[in-house]
């Protein structure tokens, strides 16, 4: 069984559903295997912070966010292809991504439940009258509130439903029943922008608390919640421009500890939660392993040959059931997989995180945030995000966090 290679596609991956919300086997055996002849790929300079100033690197995480979810949506025509070779050959027939202007290309359900989550931070915002109750409650709101803005956005079934037993509700709850289902990618793909809010080590736990409970009012799973984690962290780490990009895989390995703790402190369905914990975890070791960057010092590493094929391959292979960037933890993983790849290149982005015959616009909202937390617009072609959709309203809430940035929210009691 070779990851790395074109042979991959002709073998059988499908296993029991239940199986695999249990266990990581399914897929982690694909790792085992010898790894085809790879090589250390040079990795353009990571460096941001003495370049492009924060404040715009913020409003570009937010408005490259949703430039990223269009262009890998367009109108659903790429997002429910299933052949990349495909995508790719229709991207060059329009004269190639710096032609593709975004005006053209609307956001998806992705970009206006982001817009929801930002929205619910700044509305909270902080001091006395702010905490985290208030928060979820706020987050719950505008979740409702953005539902009513789906048409033709490809909304996904999950946090329709949740979303809709949300607005029935009389009680002042916010809590959902434990989910064998809510794995997907629903709760990771709007979860960016609490990087943006919390982005300092200090308040770690805060990013952890807002992540897993935002992502839990649609997606009650660990799978699923855990995958707005990550999201929420890589987010942190690019405005932190501390610590190497090849290194935040290595760190979210540590945080899911602390995140494991807090899920059981909360007392919110915990068996059911610790049952189905391992496979997120599973999974993204086996990842970081696959790229030699476990330890959070090596360079990542690919094979001589990774072309559209080959990634398609690698994409489905690391999914859950053979759609890649569909859940939780492989669309945050495939949008990890592009950024390494792609360093300080938006076309590569483009390239590895946009366009594949996967959930492509979940994994390009999630990579196209991080790319711009680090290096603004540098490079990015006007006309994929000038007239984008909804552009001054991702730009403002970006100044808008910018500005809370690091600030308490209330006692900041979790």
């Amino acid at each position: 069984m070779e990851l790395s290679g074109i042979g991959f596609c002709t073998i059988e991956t499908e296993q029991s559903q239940e199986a695999n919300r249990h266990s990581s086997s399914a897929y982690i055996n694909l790792y085992d295997q010898p790894p085809a002849q790879e090589v250390i790929e040079h990795q353009p300079d990571l460096s941001m912070s003495d370049v492009v100033p924060l404040e715009h690197r913020y409003k570009a995480s937010m408005v490259l966010s949703g430039a990223g979810d269009a262009l890998g949506y367009n109108h659903g025509n790429w997002e429910f292809e299933n052949d990349g070779v495909f995508i790719h050959e229709e991207v060059q027939k329009r004269g190639g991504l710096e032609k593709l202007d975004a005006i053209d290309f609307p956001v998806s359900d992705d970009t206006v439940m982001h817009l929801a989550t930002a929205e619910a931070l700044v509305k909270v915002g902080e001091g006395e009258g702010a905490s985290l109750p208030v928060l979820y409650r706020a987050l719950v709101e505008k979740y409702i509130v953005s539902m009513t803005d789906m048409n033709g956005r490809g909304a996904g079934l999950t946090c329709i439903n949740s979303v809709a037993r949300h607005r029935r509700r009389t009680d002042m709850d916010i809590n959902i029943p434990f989910n064998k289902r809510g794995g997907g990618c629903g709760a990771a793909m709007r979860a960016m922008c609490i990087g943006l809010r919390f982005p300092d080590p200090e308040q770690e736990h805060l990013l952890i608390a807002v992540s897993v409970e935002s992502g839990r009012l649609t997606h009650h799973h660990p799978t699923g919640y855990l995958g707005a984690l990550a999201a929420a962290l890589f987010t942190a780490y690019a405005v932190r421009g501390t610590l190497p990009v090849e290194a935040w895989g290595h760190g979210l390995m540590e945080v899911l500890d602390k995140a494991k703790e807090y899920v059981k402190h909360s007392g919110d369905c915990v068996e059911q939660n610790m049952d189905y914990w391992d496979y997120f975890g599973n999974q993204w070791g086996a990842y970081l392993e696959k790229r030699g960057i476990l330890d959070g010092t090596s360079k990542p590493q690919f094979p001589e040959s990774y072309g559209v094929k080959e990634r398609e391959c690698f994409y489905k292979a690391v999914s859950f059931m053979g759609m890649g960037g569909a859940s939780g933890h492989d669309a945050p993983m495939i949008a990890y997989d592009a950024l390494l790849r792609a360093g300080d290149s938006w076309v590569e982005l483009a390239n590895h995180g946009f366009f594949h015959g996967g959930d492509s616009d979940s994994t390009a909202v999630i990579a196209a945030a991080w790319w711009g937390a680090l290096f603004g617009f540098r490079g990015v072609p006007e006309i994929n995000y000038q007239r984008l959709e909804y552009r001054d309203r991702l730009s403002k809430l970006g100044q808008q966090l910018y500005e809370l940035r690091g600030k308490p929210l209330g006692s900041e009691k979790v």
